[in-house]
């Protein structure tokens, strides 16, 4: 019989030989520090003695364990259940949902919000739900705008990274483009009546940099096009307790936001956020919206809380406070830093190299995180760590000496 089924054994295999296999390691907590396990497969994973600090985080203000989020999650269990039990427009709808969408609407100040079951099915709710004739990305957008393209029958153009001028020289492509008829008739602008939507992230997981929203904006004016926004390492962080678009003032311009809980809202789900005409679409034709259930009201309720914790305590003064401090001590020993966020990756030039320092930094105590080509591009390797607003000064300096130890003994410094 013809062998028509997956060969599995070889693929992972090749995953192994190009470094892409990935493996879990479990933690006792999800905060500032904790034990963590050896991968163990399928076996019951066994914690290691020694506690280490996290710097390889997305949870950014500290609030997964914070007693009065824990507390808000509490809550709504008790008084409305686990779980949505459906969709929202079967019998999922509860009070936390609109009391979360209400409180995301004011920060992002749109007229609207909606909650989805995760950050990723945000994205592609909002693309495929818009149906774009074109989509303009950046080449180092995240996967879940990528992915949203793909399942939307449209056109997808890559402009270089942070570079408004290459977005605008690619629509002006797009808009002098001439096709020829397919029954030979008169040749006719192939954008004259097309929906073009340019969507990028607002601070790039990968580097950490900052895209030119405001230049963005500017392009976007000028050909009519749409502006979507993928906030997810930023919301929560900036102007009070939103990201980049707020921080730039560009609520106006900015046609759709989209992001997470799962970062600095310490929770579970993802959000879009944008005009009534635009929720009340997305509540009609978003098929992850439709056909999922409702956001659990445990983890609504925990969103909610941690973002009035983000607008109205000193936890994002602290979180940047961390930033400078790390970044300044890793800058003085001769790391490269660069970024203009919380999230600081130092580029290293050899792979086996930035291995070596991520091992020995977690020999001492210290957990960053490796990127490889995959999430950033071309063969660039970068070892990304991010500060979280509940390190104490002590943390930070135990990290800095962690790297200045590691970094010389693997002959970085």
């Amino acid at each position: 019989m013809e062998h028509r089924g997956f060969d599995l054994e070889d693929r992972l295999a090749t995953l192994e030989k190009h470094e892409q296999r990935r493996t879990l390691s479990p933690v006792d907590r999800v905060a500032e520090r904790g034990y963590f396990a050896e991968p163990s497969g399928g076996g019951l994973p066994v914690l290691e003695s020694e506690e280490a600090l996290v710097f390889a985080s997305d949870n950014y203000l500290g609030l997964t364990d914070d007693q009065r989020v824990q507390d808000a999650a509490r809550q709504a269990a008790a008084t409305v259940g686990t779980g949505a039990g459906s969709s929202r427009p079967v019998t999922g709808d509860t009070m936390v949902h609109h009391d979360l969408e209400r409180l995301l609407a004011e920060t992002k100040s749109t007229d609207r919000s909606l909650t989805f079951s995760s950050g990723y099915a945000a994205s592609i709710g909002a693309i495929t739900a818009l149906e774009p004739d074109v989509v303009f990305v950046d080449e180092r957008t995240r996967a879940s705008l990528i992915d949203g393209c793909r399942l939307t029958d449209c056109e997808t153009v890559a402009y270089d990274h942070r570079d408004p001028s290459s977005l605008r020289s690619e629509m002006e492509t797009r808009a002098e483009h001439v096709e020829v008829s397919t029954d030979g008739g008169p040749r006719t602008d192939a954008g004259a009546h097309e929906s073009w939507l340019i969507a990028t992230d607002s601070v790039f997981e990968a580097d950490g940099s900052v895209a030119p929203l405001s230049e963005l904006a500017d392009v976007a004016g000028e050909f009519g096009a749409w502006l979507l926004v993928d906030e997810s390492d930023a919301t929560g962080l900036y102007a009070d307790g939103g990201g980049i678009v707020q921080a730039d003032g560009l609520e106006e311009r900015v046609h759709v936001q989209v992001g997470t809980f799962s970062k600095a809202l310490a929770s579970q789900g993802g959000y879009v956020a944008g005009s009534d005409a635009l929720i009340e679409c997305l509540i009609s034709e978003a098929r992850p919206f439709l056909s999922s259930a409702g956001l659990a009201p445990p983890s609504a309720a925990a969103a909610s809380e941690a973002l009035h914790l983000a607008r109205h305590t000193d936890l994002r003064e602290r979180l940047w406070n961390n930033v400078a401090h790390l970044r300044d001590g890793l800058k003085t020993m001769g790391f490269d830093a660069p970024g203009d966020s919380q999230i600081l990756p130092l580029a290293v030039e050899d792979r086996s190299d930035a291995r070596l320092l991520v091992q020995g930094l977690r020999d001492r105590g210290v957990v960053a995180s490796l990127l490889g080509h995959s999430v950033t591009s071309g063969d660039e390797t970068r070892v990304r760590i991010a500060p979280m607003a509940s390190h104490d000064e002590a943390d930070i300096v135990t990290c800095l000496e962690a790297f200045r130890t590691v970094g010389e003994d693997v002959g970085l410094l």
